[in-house]
């Protein structure tokens, strides 16, 4: 969350009252203050039997690199039938239980929070949403109202029984990376020393690898104003067609919660404050209560929400070539443009600190060598050793 320093001669109170959700959504109100440090807790369990996570920071101000986690602290969640849950800190504000557990229909859990300074903080009671399984994931070549070419990943689902009307969806794509300019041979430094350097076999540099990312955004979808308790093709993701990630193969796990009307109003209110893509440490300009609270001071301020949610979800894969096909691939994430420094001048040496310090990597002969240029031809690391941008492990869920 970053606040402005600056002052203000009053606070401004945003009623949310003005923006109506059919039904029984609440509004949360908003007000501009000087910055103070607030605890910050997200809390999302799921009936995925797993080790749960708890997130833990503090707000931070526009000069900071980004939040503070917040260490040490005693996290439990506990339900109504006496089952308690402990969570150990495992760094950067990740607290993670200590044994695999999955919400269950019909109970009620409790989120407790005390931190190494003392202070407690417990959330309200709070009951797993209804069970829906996720429809029908597919990707569409669309071109956007801004002219934009991609593929958007489309989502349908329903709930007949109209118990389920409020949605929260993740993503994590996975994509395959192939170096555009990798080579068996690599170049290393004369070890009897001097600006010489050698070619031997590259046993270092990789060429297919693959990378994992998942999304930073939040993103909703309601039927409350719908005539029916369906949602068809909801864009949970776009990727612009010239976007690399696409090039060599891409997968995209969606993931749908369930959520209460109340959960649904906290994230679509943090979606209108919020200035960046950070689900909690970056809202601006208001402050924003929750379903957590301090146990020893109410009129204390505490940004987070406990919520207990039913997940579905549902993995589709892809190739470039599947929407465009015999068209050229997307640009690399690099345009990869050689260079060819020569081996020393007057300075001293040229190209062996530039690969031994990893700046520049071989990716051929020279084939026309011109005036204060070198044998070599020299590309960014990015180019010819994947390792840049992911890792050669092969996902297990992979496939071709």
């Amino acid at each position: 969350m970053k606040l402005n320093k600056s002052r203000y001669n009053i606070n401004l109170v945003i009623a949310f009252m003005a923006v109506i959700l059919y039904g029984c959504i609440e509004p949360f109100e908003g007000t501009f203050e000087d910055f103070e440090s607030v605890v910050v807790i997200e809390a999302v369990i799921t009936d995925e039997t797993k080790q749960q996570r708890v997130f833990i920071t503090r707000t931070y101000e526009f000069e900071e690199d980004g939040p503070s986690p917040e260490s040490n602290a005693n996290v439990t969640i506990s339900d109504d039938a006496g089952n308690s849950f402990d969570f150990q800190d495992t760094g950067d504000g990740i607290y993670v239980s200590t044994q695999s557990f999955a919400a269950q229909p019909n109970r009620q859990y409790q989120l407790s929070v005390t931190t190494q300074n003392g202070r407690r903080y417990l959330s309200n009671m709070v009951q797993l949403s209804p069970s829906v399984a996720i429809g029908d994931v597919s990707a569409e070549r669309i071109t956007t109202d801004l002219g934009e070419d991609g593929l958007a990943i489309l989502v349908d689902t329903s709930d007949p029984t109209g118990n389920a009307k409020n949605f929260r969806y993740e993503y994590e794509e996975t994509f395959r990376i192939i170096s555009p300019t990798w080579n068996p041979v690599s170049l290393i430094g004369d070890p009897e020393g001097g600006c010489n350097v050698l070619k031997v076999p590259n046993t270092t540099d990789e060429r297919v690898c693959y990378r994992t990312e998942k999304s930073n955004r939040i993103i909703l979808a309601s039927t409350d104003d719908l005539a029916e308790n369906r949602i068809e093709n909801f864009m949970v993701r776009f990727v612009n067609r010239n976007n690399y990630i696409i090039s060599h193969r891409y997968s995209i796990l969606v993931r749908q919660l369930v959520q209460s009307n109340e959960a649904f109003t906290f994230y679509e209110t943090l979606n209108e404050l919020s200035s960046s893509e950070s689900l909690f440490s970056q809202i601006q300009p208001g402050f924003l209560e929750g379903n957590v609270f301090s146990e020893s001071d109410r009129d204390e301020r505490v940004l987070g929400f406990f919520d207990v949610s039913s997940v579905s979800e549902q993995r589709i894969f892809f190739n470039y070539e599947d929407f465009y096909p015999g068209e050229d691939l997307p640009p690399y994430v690099e345009p990869c443009n050689p260079s060819t420094p020569v081996i020393a001048n007057m300075g001293g040496c040229v190209l062996r600190p530039i690969i031994e310090s990893g700046a520049g990597i071989y990716a051929g002969d020279n084939p026309s060598i011109g005036p204060n240029e070198g044998p070599y031809l020299v590309v960014s690391r990015v180019c010819g050793d994947c390792l840049v941008l992911g890792t050669t492990e092969v996902p297990d869920f992979w496939k071709e």
